[in-house]
């Protein structure tokens, strides 16, 4: 007997679907999705199979099954893939959503301001953690200070990350619980902001030197975690975003993810890429995970760090910042160290993701690839991260060995007025060069870095075929040779994503034998404008043939903040 299938009946937060296995035909729909080559393909139904898999494909005037157990009538609605955030931080994304927040701060003073509501309505929590902060949006041209932060703590020890996750500003009580003092050295790779005209700390670490400050900061308990996950896989669904890759996975986070799975409670896609060579050991052991919990769950390989960021001026140039001619950036480890760490994990079959930024990493990172593939032959698949500023003269090498860019359209509308004053306009024409960089051959795997941007794939969708920020500036867009197709770009959060994780036999597009992951979504991504690309609502979010979001069963959850459950640790 056929059934319809109606959302109303299904509760989003329980992901609950038709009963286990059972045919689900999905008809009457708007189909859209990329079609693995590079461009897209039309459908108008498909049917899923009792696995959670695509079994047919529907197009205008093909005939549907007779039988079927259930039926959706998508009503003419758009479907789309679910969308794939190659890079992205899962836990620390719902930690983001639990302690204090200042990515909507818009000047110095609001920020000490929300930092002062903070402190007084969280009088029991020992420290005070958070972060999203961003100097450069407040129109300072220096980082903020400790003694600034302490007019708004009242002398409890704070400890805030800077947006791009590469810098924390600490104030005075922070400082003096770590230990930090004028005679504290920089360490390798990191750097403490002085005082101007002394040795004394300012408040602000760079890179390495957050550890400082990190290690004695309260830490998390499971509990806290299993909030997090739970905090940001509402934050994915409702964005429509069905998997990711989490960058920089440690142990806790990987037993989080397992706790998760083994109640039930993992409704999205994790692919895992550990913090460093050893926890991809304590995790991985002798080499990745098979897929786990019916595909929900795979542990790839590794993610390094080779420098910092533009923002803090940590990112590696080849030529010093045209803001600051001092300094040439902050390198984590020089090519014989990250040439010895690519070797350790590609010896026993890890994929390799390495997290540069400036021109100067990138070509450093490219030279060990060209190295190690000497001798590590096969599909590796070699992943650089962000890929944000790279010489032209280096744009070529990403094709010569299977290199997968993953890039985040997001950072260049947020980050291009900053990225021109940090590099000069001689060195822009490599910076975000997205359609450059796929020209060569090499594949195009985008993202968000939330909870560094907001995992919001269909804003990205409209940067990248634009090149222009909410407000349409700058006209004609920025760097605008760089402007991808609509195609290549819908490609990129899918299909090209899903490859950059060996998952392309079973993520990222609508067709046979694929999981069904899939959107519907108010606008057609192909022929809506960039504002309402930029505007498009999810309705519904599909996981494995089972409706995991509504929108018309959410009331608001998603964009709800909770708090920590025990304010006595934080992230």
């Amino acid at each position: 007997m056929k059934h319809l299938l109606s959302a109303a009946l299904l509760l989003a937060g329980t992901a609950l679907s038709a009963p286990a296995r059972a045919d689900v035909l999905v008809d009457n729909v708007e189909g859209v999705t990329a079609d693995g080559a590079g461009g897209v393909a039309h459908f108008e139904g498909f049917l899923i199979g009792p696995d959670g898999r695509i079994t047919q494909v529907f197009h205008h005037g093909d005939k549907r099954p007779k039988k079927v157990d259930y039926q959706v009538d998508g009503k003419g609605r758009v479907v789309v893939p679910g969308m794939i955030d190659a890079h992205a931080h899962v836990v620390e994304t719902g930690f983001a959503r639990m302690t204090l927040d200042l990515s909507s701060a818009r000047s110095l003073d609001e920020a000490l301001s929300r930092v002062r509501a903070w402190a007084a309505a969280h009088p029991e929590a020992p420290w005070l953690l958070g972060g999203g902060w961003n100097q450069a949006q407040w129109g300072l041209d220096r980082m903020p200070t400790a003694a600034e932060l302490d007019q708004a703590t009242g002398g409890k020890p704070a400890w805030l990350m800077r947006v791009d996750g590469h810098a924390g500003w600490a104030n005075s009580a922070a400082l003096a619980a770590a230990g930090v003092t004028a005679a504290t050295r920089d360490p390798a790779g990191g750097e403490i902001l002085r005082v101007a005209g002394t040795k004394a700390p300012a408040g602000v670490l760079i890179d390495a030197a957050a550890a400082l400050v990190e290690a004695k900061a309260p830490k998390p308990r499971p509990e806290d975690r299993d909030t997090a996950l739970g905090e940001a896989q509402l934050q994915f669904l409702a964005a429509g975003v069905t998997a990711v890759a989490d960058m920089g996975t440690t142990i806790e986070d990987w037993q989080t993810y397992r706790r998760a799975a083994d109640k039930g409670d993992l409704r999205m896609r994790i692919v895992a890429y550990a913090g460093g060579v050893d926890a991809m050991t304590l995790i991985g052991g002798p080499g990745p995970t098979q897929w786990l919990y019916d595909d929900k769950l795979k542990m790839n390989g590794v993610k390094l760090y080779l420098d910092g960021a533009l923002g803090s001026r940590g990112a590696w140039l080849k030529a010093p910042y045209a803001d600051d001619p001092k300094t040439t950036g902050l390198p984590q480890m020089n090519e014989t160290q990250l040439g010895n760490l690519m070797s350790r994990a590609a010896i026993d079959g890890f994929q390799i993701a390495v997290h540069a930024i400036g021109d100067k990493a990138n070509a450093t990172l490219l030279d060990s690839i060209a190295e190690l593939s000497q001798t590590y032959k096969g599909d590796r698949r070699w992943r650089i991260e962000h890929a944000q500023v790279v010489d032209p003269a280096d744009i070529p090498r990403f094709a010569s060995y299977g290199v997968v860019a993953s890039m985040q359209p997001q950072h260049e509308a947020s980050d291009r007025g900053m990225a021109e004053a940090r590099l000069g306009p001689q060195r822009l024409a490599g910076a975000y060069a997205w359609k450059s960089i796929a020209a060569t051959g090499a594949k195009l795997a985008f993202g968000s870095d939330t909870p560094v941007e907001p995992p919001r794939p269909f804003e990205g969708l409209a940067i990248a075929i634009t090149r222009t920020g909410a407000d349409g500036q700058p006209f004609g867009g920025w760097q605008p040779q760089e402007v991808l197709t609509r195609e290549a770009a819908l490609s990129a959060y899918t299909s090209g994503a899903a490859y950059a994780m060996f998952a392309e036999d079973r993520l990222g597009r609508i067709a046979p034998g694929y999981r069904a992951d899939f959107l519907f979504v108010d606008v057609d991504p192909m022929l809506a404008t960039p504002d309402q690309l930029r505007a498009t609502r999810v309705l519904e979010t599909w996981i494995g043939g089972k409706l995991a979001w509504s929108a018309a069963q959410d009331g608001g959850k998603a964009g709800v903040r909770r708090e920590m459950s025990n304010t006595t640790n934080g992230r």
